[in-house]
């Protein structure tokens, strides 16, 4: 006999209380490095190399040549930590002398971790540490300890900085000396002329300024091409540098280049993609269908994996009718590369896969379904898959929704339809029904990964987020049993968009202009969305907005490849196909 499953949810009902905290009385903090075995040695070691490194600044800037004007350089001191200790970063730091950390990084190897601080002292400044040096050799406090021991005994080793210990991208991808590419720099906002003094050093050394920049209240962000080489002589003649990255690739060059030039861009990085084995975790797209004639799709899903929840339907990718058509290979291109297509793009790393593709095709053609359906078709669309290759590990990926929100957090026979689904039951192709699986079969509960929904075009205000609370989630996303995926956005971008007057709607890290939410839910329905990811950013006037914008959007595949090979994506549904590609990975 089948398990009985009518239960509840648990639900707790009682308000919350609060009580007064007691402390444990444990102070907690980090652990006292052994310290060396000499510390007059160590400080008299530590006092040659800073004096090794001012003498190596001023030859540095001899060399160069030539000055910026109202630039007062100082040196750029590679402070670096014991392996696996921590450096004592509020004391590398006094900000009434200038003297800043700019940037921490952390070198790994053979389970031993560095810390190194990039920290910038102002000419004339460089006596604030000969001082603690010769402190800490020679005075001792009450306690009987030497002198700002805390600070001195974690730094095992500095020296003059380069413009590698700036990098705060990944390891791997600094670029070699002579290599040209688009630089994303930080510079330290200190005097308000940090970017002319960059521009009037970039004239003069050869680099171009990229037009984008990007302001917060202590840096700016601007791009600049041109060698390792050329940029580091910045750190000689210049004060402003905080951190250096590898640019982003613009999601802008991508859609403006001619359909030939795509062609060329997505050949080679099909040519450097493998694709995972049939064994492999998928993410299996419930959505309008799917074009696998696109080069960067076709690898990785293989045909009998396209499939239609109606058969006659066809399994291509027209879902929906006008309007909704192509949102399956949209949806198939991020959960494929993610958010990285235009780095992948412009890379020439090997790609290997550790996911696959598969495709259920939800919408009819033309029209849409009863909504008194949905549940059912859902129900029909996860048993494809499972009856193609019952064996294969799979998380379903659903970026489409019901358009009306008066549900706001009760069941739908959708959302309820998707709670049975993800806990384990399965459909019945004779009758419709959905039938409870026994409890000896864990195997068969399945996740999804749902998107909240979107707040419409027309619907967008300046006050955004009071906007998003007032926008439910759409059904089914309210499913207790789901991953229910809203949007956030890192994206501010505003590319070469003419008026001064426009900015990002949303600031850096907040959340997405697109994302519903479940504010106005009642206490006993649940809190939605799960999690969020990146789903773009749209800029505002004051009046109107703009969402077109390509920097402000992810880069994916487009249905149509005959005529083009890539298309702007954005909101809660690019961030559910990125979620539900995390999810594969980390089941693979």
């Amino acid at each position: 006999m089948p398990a009985s499953r009518n239960r509840k949810h648990l639900l707790i009902r009682k308000a919350p209380s609060t009580e007064r905290y007691s402390p444990h009385g444990k102070i907690i903090g980090r652990a006292k490095p052994p310290g060396p075995p000499d510390r007059r040695r160590h400080a008299i070691a530590l006092g040659e190399a800073l004096a090794k490194a001012q003498m190596e600044a001023e030859t540095g800037r001899k060399d160069v040549g030539f000055s910026v004007y109202d630039a007062h350089p100082g040196l750029y001191v590679d402070f670096q930590s014991p392996p696996n200790v921590e450096l004592a970063l509020e004391s590398l730091e006094d900000k009434r002398k200038g003297i800043e950390v700019v940037s921490v990084r952390r070198s790994e190897h053979e389970q031993e971790v560095v810390e190194h601080a990039a920290v910038f002292v102002p000419e004339g400044k460089l006596k604030h540490f000969f001082e603690r040096f010769r402190q800490y050799a020679e005075e001792e406090t009450k306690k009987g300890e030497p002198r700002h021991r805390n600070l001195v005994d974690r730094i095992e080793n500095l020296r003059k900085a380069t413009l590698r210990v700036l990098w705060t991208d990944a390891e791997e991808i600094y670029p070699e000396d002579d290599e040209i590419i688009w630089w994303e720099i930080w510079l330290r906002r200190h005097d308000g002329r940090e970017l002319v003094r960059f521009q009037e050093f970039a004239e003069l050394v050869g680099l171009e300024v990229g037009e984008r920049r990007l302001g917060f209240h202590d840096r700016i962000v601007i791009l600049a091409r041109g060698t390792a080489t050329r940029l580091s002589a910045s750190l000689d003649v210049l004060n402003d540098l905080a951190e250096v990255r590898r640019a982003k690739e613009s999601v802008a060059y991508f859609v403006n280049i001619p359909r030939d030039e795509e062609a060329e861009w997505a050949e080679d990085l099909r040519q450097r993609v493998t694709a995972a084995s049939e064994s492999a975790p998928a993410v299996c797209v419930l959505d309008t269908g799917i074009t696998r004639a696109h080069p960067l799709l076709e690898d990785l899903i293989a045909p009998g994996d396209a499939m239609a929840a109606d058969p006659r339907w066809g399994v291509h990718d027209d879902g929906g009718g006008d309007g909704n058509m192509g949102h399956g290979t949209e949806m198939a291109g991020l959960v494929a590369y993610g958010g990285r297509l235009p780095e992948l793009l412009v890379s020439n790393l090997p790609v290997n896969m550790r996911h696959c593709l598969e495709s259920v095709k939800i919408l009819p053609p033309r029209g849409s379904n009863p909504p008194e359906l949905y549940g059912a078709v859902t129900g029909r669309a996860v048993a494809c898959p499972e009856i193609n290759n019952p064996w294969r590990p799979r998380v379903f990926s659903m970026a489409v929704t019901a358009t009306d929100q008066r549900d706001r957090g009760q069941p739908t026979s959708w959302s309820a339809a998707i709670d049975a689904l993800a806990s384990g039951c399965a459909f019945d192709q004779k009758n419709g029904n959905l039938i409870y699986l026994d409890d000896a079969e864990g195997d068969a509960r399945r996740l999804f990964v749902l998107s909240a929904g979107n707040v419409e075009p027309n619907q967008l205000r300046s006050e955004y987020l009071d906007r998003s609370d007032l926008e439910p989630v759409h059904d089914p996303a309210h499913a207790w049993n789901a991953l229910t995926v809203g949007a956030f956005t890192e994206k501010a971008s505003l590319g070469n968009l003419d008026s001064s007057d426009w900015v990002p709607l949303a600031s850096p890290g907040d959340l997405s202009p697109w994302s519903t939410t479940s504010v106005g839910f009642q206490e006993q329905w649940a809190i939605k969305p799960d999690v969020v990811c990146e789903g773009g950013n749209v800029a505002t006037d004051g009046e109107n907005f703009e969402h077109e914008i390509p920097d402000m959007n992810l880069l994916s595949t487009y249905y149509r490849p005959d005529r083009n090979l890539f298309m702007l994506s954005r909101a809660t549904s690019a961030a559910t196909a990125q979620v539900a590609r995390i999810a594969a990975i980390i089941r693979s």
